[in-house]
């Protein structure tokens, strides 16, 4: 039966003897020549007091930032809810005098302080009796009250481990003058919130919560003097740990509890008989990361990072009570993973992905997947390092062309391949030669040897600049093979440079965080969206139309790649030196992606594998449902820079030299069914004894009327099959006849 600690105290006063009073200097005489004696450090007062001078000097100041515990900093996803992190330095949760039980209350003042509401702040009668115990032999007492406790725990917290006279005597002081400026109830709140319980539990309520799952005000007889029994020596009494001690220990206080009058006999025999009875609460998550690693662990870090934006530093994360809310929107995380997932059933063992979904209209980080296991090396490589970025690099090359006025529809020299200076050479794909083509069709293509060319005409310089305008932070080589995605860039560099395109040519930074506030709500760092236009919206406006051919052209890199829902897209396919790295980074007006796989160690891949099947299925899911948002129409900008105009026959030409790069019987008639778009497709069929049957024999482009010949092979002439089986027939039957003959004319 817990009573009310308040009334209890009240009797404490009147149950015992009332302290004697003592002027200030004669209190000191006794306690200076108490502690002298148990030191034998002195052998004469004069000395004490002038020691005692000394050591007064340079002592900290008595404010409530002493007292400011160590709190929990927490960490959450956009919904205001979802926890995503839990930082702390100690396992810490301070609570009020009055949400603590009576039984906790009643046994600390036991075992720690007995005369806790008579004295003022030093127990001499105590330091007296513990010196006198010590020199007999007796069983070591601490001669500390609760306030000194308090004291070398906080403001002395550096000398703490300094067995000295002088650390007695400056902890002394101070307690004296904690009592004059707060009352016996403020100081035992704080030295119950503040004291060490053990297994890096500081406070009662985060015992009791670790040991017992239970709160500091709903402990037991029993359990609360389990608790309190910890501080005499945390390591020693840890139950976990060291579970008979506790047990021994926790027996002890009841027995205390029992002398002092503070329970029962009956009290005391129920709780003495009770088991340990530990419910313990389970361990924290790894770096008390609760979900989501990869987006969690980048928002951690640049919060650690020194100098950083938000104004934070690490103590600040683990001790200052940080309540951080963050762009994550849960359940497009929870499709990227997805996604990702189902990438890794279509790929060899080992291989990787990575993705990183960005909002154009305010640069934030809806969703962050770093790698398929955080925890295996805790490598990002949303964020971490980069990788080549093979041909969505062009872009940039594309962006300030444009900007320097060159039409999309100007012509290119596309041909296979480009002889360097060093003797080397630059090819397409596969050894392709595409001719003479316009910039966008060399886009959609991704010719490298006409974008290599490009490059050389625009000047590199020209493309580094255009790549950091738009948001790439990595340093950059001088060199046109750039162009080709040779330098490392991470994800989430990309998206945050297609989001450029996006948002119409206004510039944002990646935003991870949106609101950090203090222990007391109070906000110390907001986002403010302040985008920066770097493109003219009509450039920005002409790369978007150019890139939409990639998704939209049938014999483009990334055609049928688009999400289900339909909604229009625009981006660009990469493929890193030596099939390394596979990209697709695209967007809408409402959402910008970035798609890599490959392998973590650099090894080559499949030169067949891309990054469009990731990208589709991210994208087909997080904008299912949602309603489609058009590009908005921009006007044309003023092309300046003339050259070559080519008509755009570009389609046409590609699908000519696709349809003659196929070897009769290489395609089926399912192989061609879905492809060249809305190009009207006439199937005729023939009989063939060469190809077998379903297989297209011929493909031939008419570009007046925009169609598409296939022939396609029926297998043989069932007619003509007839007929020679018939005439192997009688073929068969003449020769038989004629070996007949010849035998009745031997026999005769």
């Amino acid at each position: 039966m817990q009573h009310n600690w308040k009334q209890w105290g009240t009797a404490m006063k009147i149950r015992r003897k009332t302290r004697q009073s003592k002027s200030h200097a004669v209190a000191w005489i006794v306690l200076i020549f108490a502690i002298a004696i148990g030191f034998a450090g002195f052998s004469a007062f004069a000395s004490v007091t002038s020691a005692y001078d000394k050591w007064s000097e340079d002592l900290p100041e008595i404010n409530s930032e002493a007292f400011n515990f160590a709190e929990d900093s927490y960490m959450y996803a956009s919904d205001g809810t979802t926890l995503l992190a839990k930082f702390q330095l100690e396992k810490r949760d301070p609570v009020n005098l009055e949400d603590i039980s009576s039984y906790a209350i009643r046994g600390t003042i036991d075992v720690e302080d007995i005369r806790f509401y008579e004295h003022n702040g030093v127990d001499i009668p105590g330091i007296v009796r513990a010196v006198v115990n010590n020199l007999r032999g007796g069983a070591l007492e601490g001669a500390s009250t609760i306030t000194q406790q308090l004291v070398r725990n906080t403001m002395l917290s550096d000398e703490a481990t300094d067995i000295s006279l002088r650390r007695k005597v400056r902890e002394a002081e101070l307690a004296l003058e904690m009592e004059r400026r707060y009352s016996k109830d403020e100081i035992l709140n704080m030295y119950m919130n503040t004291i060490n319980y053990g297994d890096g539990c500081y406070g009662i309520q985060a015992a009791a919560w670790n040991y017992y799952q239970t709160s500091a005000a709903d402990l037991s007889l029993a359990q609360a003097a389990a608790i309190v029994g910890i501080p005499q020596s945390p390591t020693a009494f840890n139950p976990k740990e060291n579970p008979q001690a506790c047990l021994e220990r926790r027996n002890q206080v009841l027995e205390r509890m029992l002398t002092a009058g503070d329970i029962t006999q009956a009290q005391y025999e129920e709780a003495i008989g009770e088991e340990l009875g530990l419910n313990l609460a389970p361990d924290e998550p790894s770096q008390g990361i609760y979900a989501y690693p990869y987006f969690t662990s980048f928002v951690r870090d640049s919060l650690m990072e020194e100098g950083n934006k938000y104004n934070c530093s690490q103590a600040d994360l683990f001790e200052g009570g940080l309540r951080i809310y963050t762009t994550l929107d849960v359940d497009m995380q929870d499709k990227a993973e997805a996604a990702c997932s189902d990438q890794y059933y279509s790929m060899d063992e080992g291989m990787d992905a990575a993705l990183v979904a960005m909002d154009p209209r305010n640069g934030y980080v809806k969703a962050l997947v770093g790698g398929n296991d955080f925890y295996s090396d805790q490598w990002n490589i949303a964020v971490q390092g980069g990788r080549p970025s093979g041909s969505t690099f062009k872009v940039f090359t594309l962006a300030a062309a444009i900007e320097a006025g060159m039409s999309p529809q100007s012509a290119l020299d596309c041909s296979n391949p480009v002889t360097l200076p060093t003797g080397q050479t630059v090819n397409n794909f596969g050894n392709a030669t595409y001719g003479t083509r316009t910039i966008a069709d060399a886009t959609a293509i991704s010719s490298n040897t006409g974008y290599y060319r490009l490059t050389e005409k625009i000047g590199v310089d020209k493309l580094i600049e255009m790549a950091h305008r738009l948001g790439i932070h990595s340093e950059l080589q001088p060199y046109p093979i750039i162009v080709l995605g040779t330098e490392n860039v991470t994800p989430l560099e990309m998206a945050e440079a297609y989001s450029t395109f996006a948002s119409g040519g206004e510039h944002r930074d990646y935003v991870i965080i949106t609101r950090i506030e203090d222990k007391n709500g109070n906000v110390l760092y907001e986002n403010k969206d302040e985008p920066k236009r770097v493109l003219d919206e009509k450039v920005a406006a002409a790369v978007t139309n150019v890139l939409r051919g990639v998704f939209e052209k049938s014999y483009a890199t990334a055609a049928g790649s688009g999400p289900d829902n339909g909604q229009p897209v625009a981006g660009k396919t990469g493929t890193g030196m030596e099939f390394r790295d596979h990209w697709l980074v695209g967007y809408c007006p409402q959402l910008c992606c970035a798609a890599w796989i490959g392998n973590r160690d650099y090894s080559s891949t499949s030169e067949y594998l891309t990054a469009n099947s990731l990208w589709h299925d991210f994208m087909s899911r997080a904008l299912e449902g949602t309603e489609i948002i058009d590009f908005p129409y921009v006007e044309e900008p003023t092309y300046t820079n003339y050259n070559e105009v080519l008509p755009d026959t570009s389609r046409e030409d590609a699908i000519a030299d696709e349809i003659g790069g196929y070897e009769p019987g290489s395609l089926t008639e399912g192989d061609v069914s879905g492809m060249y778009g809305n190009y009207e497709k006439r199937i005729s069929y023939t009989y063939s004894s060469e190809y077998p049957a379903g297989a297209v024999i011929s493909m031939s482009l008419d570009r007046e009327y925009g169609v598409v010949t296939i022939v396609v092979s029926q297998g043989p002439d069932p007619e003509q099959a007839k007929q020679e089986e018939q005439q192997q027939e009688e073929e068969q039957k003449s020769e038989e006849s004629q070996s007949s003959s010849s035998a009745s004319a031997e026999s005769t």
